[in-house]
């Protein structure tokens, strides 16, 4: 009979990092049959058409390995886009890759830049997968701790952090979970920052298409200074309200994209074929991206009309599907307890935004998801106009 190991015949690499708190607070749901409006995805049908699409190409028998850097009718699609939004010229030969997903994307971003001992530096709150992608190469997190009500960058600070060891900065623009946007004085002050220093940047766009009011999307591919040394990580699941289908794409220059993909092609070599088929045919509307703004305002105003004689304090959002609620008004608990007895007790699940810190800090918020059905917002406004 096999003994069993009483230590662990290796050193953990990630000794202090926990279950995320999406599965937490998801499985917490679960088990209390709560409304889940914590993990970031929609709860409505994607469009026939695109399943249609998929079908369609399965059927074709489009079913085997896709080319490495992803089918070029897709990349062709997307660089077509940046052109049309953005006037933007990417190479979809050299400078886009197709990837499982964003998260995917990120890490293989960072596994192919960052070295041991390096630092990277980012801005927190933060999207949790930047972390542990970044000590598991051995390098050093340097967060610069952005604080409500508007989580305003202080620039000078930032500079005050860079020093001969820091390889690379990380972004997410429009943010996840603040809903903040980059200014353009942000964008200039990044430029300052790189043209002075040898740094690399990763900008997480995910939500780039999902920006509201007067506030509109800069990405640093519009920067000459930083398009020569950025990778730009981009996600059809958020897109296209298809989340579990873990697709998205990186773009970077050329030089950048061929050390890309020395890692991608050993990470997971290519990634669904039909679907990046179908989803290239699917976006020849062009007017599909113009739609999505439009669609998710009108699900922020609602939550944000239908809160406003709550006890909850809803803090601005610019852009993504969040938006961030103050509780301060209702209880002194710390953010974790408070979202599992809002769980358990009313039967709606958030997000602490304490998670996304390195250290934790309460300021008394939740991450609340409104990529929903009204039917299901109705249903969480029912239940927060009453605590």
């Amino acid at each position: 009979m096999t003994k069993p190991f009483h230590d662990m015949p290796f050193k953990s690499k990630l000794p202090n990092t926990p279950a995320s708190i999406f599965s937490r607070m998801s499985a917490l749901a679960q088990e209390h049959q709560a409304i889940n409006l914590s993990q970031g995805f929609p709860d409505f049908d994607t469009d026939p058409k695109l399943i249609e699409a998929v079908t369609k190409y399965m059927n074709e028998g489009f079913n085997q390995y896709a080319p490495m850097p992803g089918h070029i009718s897709l990349r062709e699609q997307i660089s077509f886009k940046y052109d049309k939004f953005y006037g933007i010229n990417v190479n979809p030969a050299d400078e886009i890759t197709i990837t499982a997903g964003g998260t995917q994307g990120l890490f293989t971003v960072i596994s192919a830049v960052v070295e041991k001992g390096d630092e990277v530096i980012i801005f927190e709150p933060a999207y949790d997968s930047y972390k542990p992608a970044i000590e598991l190469m051995g390098a050093v997190v340097v967060p610069v701790r952005l604080m409500a009500p508007d989580f305003k960058i202080d620039w000078e600070y930032v500079r005050s952090l860079v020093n001969s060891k820091t390889k690379l900065i990380i972004i997410n623009n429009p943010n996840n979970p603040t809903g903040r946007v980059f200014s353009v004085d942000d964008i200039q002050q990044l430029e300052y920052i790189v043209s002075a220093h040898n740094i690399v940047v990763l900008s997480d766009e995910v939500y780039e298409h999902m920006v509201y009011d007067v506030h509109k999307h800069i990405s640093v591919l519009s920067s000459e200074i930083l398009r020569s040394r950025s990778f730009v990580v981009c996600s059809f699941g958020k897109l296209l309200h298809t989340t579990g289908w873990k697709l998205g794409y990186v773009i970077a220059p050329a030089f950048f994209t061929i050390e890309f993909r020395k890692v991608h092609q050993f990470n997971v070599f290519s990634v669904n074929a039909p679907m990046q088929l179908a989803i290239a045919s699917y976006l020849d509307d062009i007017d599909y991206y113009y739609s999505l703004p439009k669609f998710f305002q009108e699900k922020k105003d609602f939550l944000l009309h239908a809160l406003k004689d709550s006890r909850f304090n809803v803090l601005p959002t610019q852009g993504t599907y969040f938006m961030l609620l103050d509780y301060s008004n209702i209880s002194e608990e710390q953010e974790l307890d408070f979202a599992e007895r809002l769980t358990i007790e009313h039967k709606l699940a958030m997000i602490p935004v304490s998670a996304f810190y390195t250290h934790g800090d309460n300021q008394q918020l939740l991450r609340i998801c409104f990529a929903k059905k009204l039917q299901t917002l109705t249903a969480a406004v029912d239940i927060l106009k009453f605590i």
